[in-house]
Formats: structure tokens, C-alpha cells, sequence
């Protein structure tokens, strides 16, 4: 790595990854995990440059977006935005997309771990940047008054860039309210403060499950949303334990869509049947060199492969059953799950799917993923959420990428699953626990609205508050869901939620490199459920 935060193609980012061409080199990543299965690839065939045969050390890094692309800093030539008080220079994603805490370091640092003992924290172990940036944080806080014990309001949020700037506007709105940005992983940030007893007095979190988690540790105050506060059916519960709620939603992803432009794909597929039979027809042209590949996909980000996963089982599968998954009183080995990766096998196994191949794509990050259809034109097709529209207008090479909705076993099926950040109030914050509530409200958040990018939880907005035509569609998708499916992941307890090389991140890159390498689909579903089912007794969430 020639330097902190270069990457392997492209421009530069806060985040030390970079979202232009993939070019052959090493990749800046985190300290070795263990390998992805499936055979290397020649080194420049993406932007990780080789993946490790089976059993070698070191794998394609995956980077934690939860869900959507870390914020670039702006167009070469701008610059990022402030980091707040107590805030750092790098910006990473959440739901809006995805958010989903967790994260990765980017270029710069090592990816060496502390051990951190004692606390309520006791055996974690957190990235070095992570605790010099909680540490900065602070110190910022003691010497500056950014925390309880001055007249500001201290916000942790995931968020960089234009979703930064924007949450800055609406806050301006409320008072005087300091913003964090917590960088790439925003649980090890908090920890790191929680243990050092300088929490902030509210938090942007992007898994239901680490609200959960928190509340029962005795971290966080309960909240009173305002009187207004209507999320979509299926989403408050998540944030409430013991009867008690912990959190509202502030930002909502959309997770159900493809994304193609209309002069390759002039009558989208409507099925999922259809979505197979068309994948084949391109692929065989593909493999002929007849036109470019069905599908774009960032099998480097492991969350983009669960999120496949999570639509394909609300799908084959009733609520109640993913439900009870995400709760931990389900089995994973269960016919349900073998049918949802059956059909995954039966769509990803098919030759010439992916520019590249499977290979390929398993070193393919997700912002590449879409560059490959709105720009390279290498595919014709790319799913993910509607987080997915800041890259394809950034990148548009003179047609706007439009959308269909993720397609189901019939023509009337459209699972709909969705994403979420969520704000808390730490214990002791009276003053957080007024803006939380605030919060609440969708009207206060009409200055992201008139800028675009932002799909709100409340789905009593008006749908005309919406200036973004495609996220004015979106929301009301979410408004007609008679109950929506929260992204599973999210949901799932400790290390098995996922993460760089561990977690359902990884065996679903472990199953998706054997269903694209060759391996039955019988054998590889086999697998697959085994190491879920082991992972889920791991962490005390299944069997």
C-alpha cells in the first residue's frame, strides 16, 4: 500500500478503499482471516488481486457497509465533510443505506487488535483505529464540553459524507447538537466510550439487535417517541425488550430491488422463474462474447450475499419462520433454508452469470458491482437497496439506472425486506432523550428530504414530501407492505450477525464460491446449512 488510504483502483476515499476501476496490486486491508474456499485467481483479476486457495491464510477483504457503500469524501477537488466534535475522518455507510455496524479499517492502519479487559466490555477485542478514535473522541468531550456535562448534545452516527451533512441540517433544526462520526464500526467505537465512561448522549445504530443488546447491559434509557411516530408494521418491536422500548427508527432502507438500465433490459423479468430463464439466455450470450454478463454482484462484501439470502427465504417462507430464525428458535438445517439456498445455487451456478465468473466476483466490492452496469456496462443487472442510486448516478454514463423489485416465486410475489438506523439515548441523558424524541417525528427531517438520498421509517410522511421520484415509490412500497421482513442478519446474535470473514458474511461466501465453482448443489447446501446451524449454537442464537 503506497499510502494511508490508497486502494487498489480508482480515486481515493476517507474510508482507504477506493470506488473506481478495480487495478491489479494489494489490497489495503485488515489483518489475515481465514480463506475464503474456492481456488486463486491470478492476481489483477479484481480489486483484492488474488484469492487464496482453500485452507491459505488470507482472503479477499470484505468491507461492513450495513448496508450501502462507505461515503466518498466528494469529487476530487472538495472537500469531506467536518467530522464534529470528537468525530474522525472516516466515513463509512449505514442503511441508508445500511449501515449495519461492524465495519472495517481502511488503508493507513494496520489492522493489529487491542485487547481490552475489564468493563462492561471485558474479552472484546477492537481495532487499534477504533480506540484511538474513541479515545480522540474523548478527549475532545473533556476538554471541550462536547458531552453531558455541557450545553451540547453529543449524536455518535455511522454516517459520512452527504448523509453527514444532511443529519447536520435537520439537527441544526433542534439546537445545539455536536455530531460524532464513529467511523467504520460504531459498536467497538461505543464500547471503547462506554468503558471509559464518556459515552455520548445519543447514538445512530444500525442493527436492532446491538439496541437489544445495550438496553440489556443497562447502557441505555428507556424512550417515548412522539405522538406521530408511525414506522412500518413488524419494525418497532425490534427495539423493545422487557416491554420496554430502547430506540426509534430514523433512516429506512428499501432492500428488495434490482437495478438495470432500460436500454439493456427493456422489459424487466417478473418472476423468479423468469429471472432464471433470463440469466441463462444472457449467460450463454455472455460466454459467446455476444454481450455482457446477466449479473453484477460484490461477492467481496458478504452482506450483500446475505441480503440475496434474506429475500430468497421470505420468499419460500412464511413470517413466522423468519421470524423465529432471527429470534433463534428455529432450525437451520430445516427444509426452509435448504430451499432458499437451493434456489440461490440453481440462479448463481449458471455459466457466465458474472463478468469474470464467480472468482471474480468474490473480489468484486459492491460499489464495483455497480459501476460494472451503470458504467462498464459488464452487466446488465446488479441487486441491492436503494442506497444504490447515490453510486449510479455518480457514475451514469448517460442513462439513468432504473428499478424492479425484487422477484418471487410468482408474478404477485415481492418479498419486501428493509433496513434501518435507529437512535438511542445512554443512561443519564435527559437532554438526548428530548432530541430522541424529536427525532421521532418525520417532519423534522423535510431538510433531507429536500435533499434527496433519504427514505424515511415513518410511513406517515406524505408521499409528495419526497423530491426523489424513485425513493417517492419506495416509500410506498413500505406503506403498502401489510408487514415488512427486517434484514435477518441484523437480527442474529454476537459474532454470527457477520463481519469481515466471520459471521453468515462468510458462509455465504463460502457457499456462493462453491455453487460458482463447481460444487453440487446438494453438497453445497449441505454445507452451508452445517456451518449455520454451528454458528448459530456458537453464539447462543439457534441450532
Amino acid at each position: 500500500m503506497a499510502a494511508p488510504g490508497a486502494g487498489p483502483g480508482g480515486r481515493r476515499r476517507l474510508d482507504g478503499r477506493r470506488g473506481g476501476p478495480a487495478r491489479a496490486g494489494p489490497h489495503p486491508g485488515p489483518a489475515a482471516a481465514p480463506a475464503v474456499r474456492g481456488a486463486t485467481v491470478p492476481g489483477g483479476a479484481g480489486p483484492g488481486g488474488g484469492l487464496p486457495a482453500r485452507g491459505a491464510g488470507g482472503r479477499p477483504p470484505v468491507h461492513d457497509h450495513r448496508r450501502g457503500p462507505a461515503r466518498r469524501p466528494g469529487r476530487p477537488g472538495h472537500p469531506a465533510g467536518h467530522a464534529g466534535c470528537g468525530g474522525a475522518g472516516v466515513h463509512r455507510r449505514s442503511h441508508g443505506g445500511g449501515g449495519r455496524g461492524g465495519g472495517r479499517a481502511g488503508g493507513g492502519v494496520t489492522g493489529r487488535r487491542v485487547a481490552v479487559t475489564g468493563g462492561p466490555a471485558a474479552g472484546a477485542r477492537w481495532d487499534r483505529r477504533t480506540l484511538l478514535r474513541a479515545a480522540a473522541a474523548t478527549a475532545v468531550t473533556l476538554a471541550g464540553g462536547c458531552g453531558r456535562t455541557g450545553p451540547s448534545i453529543q449524536v455518535a452516527v455511522v454516517w459520512g459524507g452527504g448523509e453527514l451533512t444532511n443529519f447536520r441540517r435537520v439537527v441544526a433544526g433542534f439546537g445545539d447538537v455536536r455530531v460524532v462520526t464513529a467511523g467504520n464500526d460504531i459498536d467497538a467505537f461505543l464500547r471503547a466510550r462506554q468503558l471509559a465512561g464518556t459515552s455520548p448522549d445519543v447514538a445512530i445504530l444500525p442493527r436492532p439487535g446491538l439496541v437489544v443488546e445495550y438496553a440489556r447491559r443497562g447502557w441505555l434509557r428507556e424512550v417515548t417517541p412522539s405522538s406521530g411516530y408511525a414506522p412500518p408494521v413488524g419494525m418497532a418491536d425490534l427495539l423493545s425488550t422487557g416491554g420496554r422500548r430502547y430506540g426509534v427508527w430514523v433512516k429506512a432502507a428499501h432492500k428488495s430491488l434490482f437495478w438495470h438500465l432500460p436500454s439493456r433490459l427493456p422489459e424487466p423479468p417478473r418472476s423468479w422463474d423468469e429471472l432464471v430463464q433470463l440469466t441463462r439466455r444472457l449467460g450463454g450470450l455472455a460466454r459467446r462474447g455476444a454481450g455482457p454478463a446477466p449479473l453484477a454482484v460484490g461477492a467481496a462484501d458478504g452482506w450483500v450475499l446475505t441480503d440475496w439470502f434474506e429475500n430468497v427465504l421470505a420468499d419460500v417462507t412464511g413470517p413466522g419462520f423468519y421470524a423465529a430464525l432471527a429470534r433463534g428458535e428455529a432450525d437451520w438445517r430445516s427444509p426452509q433454508v435448504r430451499a432458499a439456498l437451493d434456489r440461490l445455487a440453481e440462479l448463481w451456478s449458471v455459466a457466465g452469470a458474472f463478468p469474470g465468473g464467480g472468482r471474480r466476483a468474490l473480489l468484486t466490492q459492491f460499489e464495483d458491482s455497480v459501476i460494472d452496469v451503470v458504467h462498464r456496462r459488464r452487466a446488465v443487472m446488479v441487486f441491492e437497496a436503494d442506497f444504490v442510486a447515490d453510486t449510479a448516478r455518480e457514475f451514469a454514463a448517460g442513462e439513468a439506472a432504473r428499478t424492479f423489485r425484487f422477484p418471487g416465486a410468482r408474478r404477485a410475489d415481492r418479498p419486501l425486506i428493509v433496513g434501518g438506523d435507529a437512535a438511542v439515548v445512554f443512561a443519564g441523558s435527559e437532554r438526548g432523550a428530548e432530541l430522541v424524541r424529536w427525532l421521532s417525528d418525520g417532519a423534522v427531517f423535510g431538510p433531507w428530504l429536500d435533499a434527496g438520498g433519504y427514505l424515511s421509517p415513518d410511513v406517515s410522511v406524505p408521499l409528495d414530501s419526497y423530491r426523489d421520484a424513485v425513493r417517492r415509490d419506495l416509500a410506498a412500497d413500505l406503506r403498502a407492505a401489510e408487514a415488512v421482513r427486517f434484514d435477518l442478519s441484523d437480527q442474529l446474535p454476537g459474532p454470527f450477525t457477520g463481519s469481515d470473514g466471520v459471521g453468515i458474511w462468510r458462509i455465504m461466501q463460502d457457499f456462493f464460491a462453491d455453487v460458482t465453482g463447481g460444487v453440487a448443489a446438494g453438497e453445497a447446501v449441505r454445507r452451508a446449512t452445517g456451518q449455520l446451524a454451528a454458528a448459530a449454537r456458537s453464539a447462543g442464537g439457534g441450532r
